[in-house]
């Protein structure tokens, strides 16, 4: 008799200490715990920001003054304010000489509206740019005008944009964060036009000193 139940005892042992290692703190005696993935591969949530250096999104766009074509990143700062840094290019056949340009936009969209399925809309954006140009006629002989000739700047521009953008949720990145693809357009003028205008309002409409983009911004 004492030797069936010490034979019992040997053959529960290992069933119970399994049983123990199955089952957490607090969980009932049925239940089967899943080990979680390791704290090394859990996707970081969406809220943590990016490192300040690192872009949040890139950028290519047409017009506005910015280039026939320029191209370039930017960063969301508190997801309604983007600053964007662009290098745009004019080929020679279309201002007469080879133009570089290089510009930053600063752009303040105060609100978001959810739309059907994926898609939101930024109503309303408003900011301003700065560029400069490299390669303009003339600009690099000098005593070739006298002094004063041109009362303005010829190689840099600043001036006002409002605009408006459409984005279309895509899949989230491998660290969590959500990203889209946004479509969008721009109206903008500079100090020179605002000026031209203010001088020649017989000559000139609002329409003359307006300028238009057109733009893809893509989450990265």
């Amino acid at each position: 008799m004492l030797y069936r139940l010490i034979l019992a005892a040997l053959v529960a042992a290992p069933l119970a200490a399994s049983a123990t290692a199955l089952s957490l703190p607090g969980t009932p005696p049925d239940s089967v715990a899943v080990p979680g993935p390791p704290a090394a591969t859990r996707p970081v949530s969406a809220s943590n920001p990016l490192p300040w250096y690192r872009p949040s999104h890139v950028v290519l766009q047409t017009g506005g003054g910015l280039g026939m074509i320029a191209g370039g990143a930017g960063f969301s700062l508190k997801d309604r304010l983007d600053l964007d840094i662009l290098i745009g290019y004019v080929p020679e056949k279309y201002a007469g000489s080879a133009l570089s340009l290089v510009s930053a936009k600063l752009l303040y969209s105060p609100w978001t509206l959810p739309l059907r399925d994926k898609l939101t809309l930024k109503p309303l954006s408003v900011g301003g740019y700065f560029s400069y140009t490299h390669g303009t006629i003339n600009d690099e002989e000098p005593d070739q005008y006298q002094p004063g000739y041109y009362w303005f700047s010829t190689d840099t521009r600043v001036g006002p944009l409002l605009g408006s953008r459409l984005s279309y949720a895509l899949p989230a990145t491998a660290s969590g964060r959500s990203r889209s693809l946004s479509a969008y357009y721009e109206f903008g003028t500079n100090d020179l036009y605002i000026v031209s205008y203010v001088q020649n309002r017989r000559g000139l409409s609002p329409a003359d000193i307006l300028t238009l983009s057109l733009g893809l911004k893509l989450d990265i």
